[in-house]
């Protein structure tokens, strides 16, 4: 009778999460689609002016395959790069004046805004000094981009028409990470899956939806709406800064859009498993805004999602549980089914559909180790530089 009341409950789980890849097949935005590209566009009749942001520390190993491509840029109208050197001890300053030497192109200013006060992470306040730059030269535009971005040459021509065309305040892209170690493969691909299921494009564009992200390697924003939003100054704590600015963005009336890059790629490595698992454990938990409720609430859901289907299916078979067994291998391949678009994306091979649930448990340990790094009082660490907690800033009122 026991025996017979926990198959039972195995089942209703099984079920529970095929339930639950039947929702998220169809009513979560067709997140796992990767047709979000940038939308129809016409060329304006005047370029507007842009000025490009670029916050860099410690980025000489991946300057050289980047800044070129911002300096080659081929845009109509009047566009500048302002590179912010956050304390960088490995040369990133010098290295791009060196290359702006070398390549020509757009017109570079390198400035350093030097430690950042209380209460602002390193890279918004370099954002912060770079904006302040740019605003001398009342540039239309803003476009903010990470220091391991490489851009095709049209590149901001095409995000500017874009912006233009559809009438956005910020158009942001995902850029094409690195696929080439075996943690890459494994890892990458589902990086962007799991935040377009969180965030789904669809719905970021969407006037009225109250779906906000972007992809901080690539934001071009409307320096109009980046003033009314108070970018950065609202979000200067933020550790997750390109979700918070499409919020405050949105908050403030602005119309965003956000989608998956076709030339736009980080050039940047991350060739074993402790780079991926510092990538992601550094801000996992500031995700979930650092509640424990909603820590044990996603513990509980990606087991419940991606964990349950493949041990529903073994161990149903294995007990001769058909119900079970069915739910579980329906769920399962499910789960493989949305999952195959963003690899053929990412142009790999498609007998990594069935490891996501491996790869889903490898992001549920990230992320509670994001959690116990977080109470053990380290914050969130990038670069040598460690964030102070939320509840450890000074209080402004």
């Amino acid at each position: 009778m026991g025996q017979t009341a926990r198959v039972s409950a195995f089942a209703w789980t099984a079920a529970g999460s095929l339930a639950a890849w039947l929702w998220l097949l169809l009513c979560q935005g067709f997140f796992w689609r990767t047709d979000v590209r940038l939308p129809q566009r016409t060329r304006p009749d005047e370029w507007p002016s842009v000025c490009v942001v670029v916050p860099a520390r410690d980025e000489a190993a991946v300057l050289a395959l980047s800044l070129p491509s911002l300096l080659a840029q081929d845009y109509p109208g009047r566009a500048e790069i302002f590179l912010i050197d956050d304390g960088s001890s490995d040369g990133t300053g010098e290295l791009a004046r060196e290359l702006a030497r070398r390549h020509g192109g757009l017109p570079l200013t390198v400035d350093s805004p030097g430690e950042p006060p209380a209460g602002w992470t390193g890279k918004l306040w370099a954002v912060r000094h770079g904006i302040g730059l740019a605003r001398a030269r009342e540039p239309e535009y803003l476009l903010l981009t990470d220091a391991d971005i490489a851009h095709a040459p049209d590149s901001l021509r095409e995000l500017v028409a874009a912006a233009r065309s559809g009438g956005f305040d910020a158009v942001s892209q995902m850029a094409r990470l690195r696929v080439e170690s075996l943690w890459e493969r494994l890892v990458v691909p589902a990086f962007v899956y799991f935040f377009a299921q969180l965030y789904p494009f669809r719905r970021i564009g969407r006037k009225g939806s109250r779906t906000a992200a972007a992809a901080g390697g690539c934001v071009l924003l409307r320096a109009e709406a980046a003033e009314r939003a108070r970018i950065p100054d609202a979000i200067r704590h933020a550790v997750i800064d390109d979700v918070a600015l499409a919020r405050a963005v949105k908050r403030g009336g602005g119309h965003i859009w956000l989608g998956l890059a076709e030339r736009v790629d980080s050039v940047r490595p991350y060739p074993r498993l402790g780079d991926l698992w510092r990538m992601v454990s550094r801000s996992a938990y500031a995700q979930l805004r650092h509640y424990p409720v909603v820590l044990a609430g996603t513990v509980a859901g990606l087991a419940l999602v991606y964990l349950v289907p493949p041990v529903a299916l073994v161990a149903g078979l294995a007990g001769g549980d058909t119900v079970t067994a069915a739910c579980g291998g329906l769920a399962w391949l499910v789960m493989t089914g949305t999952y195959v678009p963003m690899l053929r994306y990412y142009g790999q091979p498609l007998w990594l559909a069935p490891l996501l649930p491996f790869t889903a448990f490898l992001y549920l340990l990230m992320t509670v180790d994001s959690a116990v790094q977080h109470y053990r009082g380290r914050g969130a660490a990038w670069k040598g530089r460690t964030y102070a907690r939320p509840d450890a800033l000074p209080d402004e009122g």
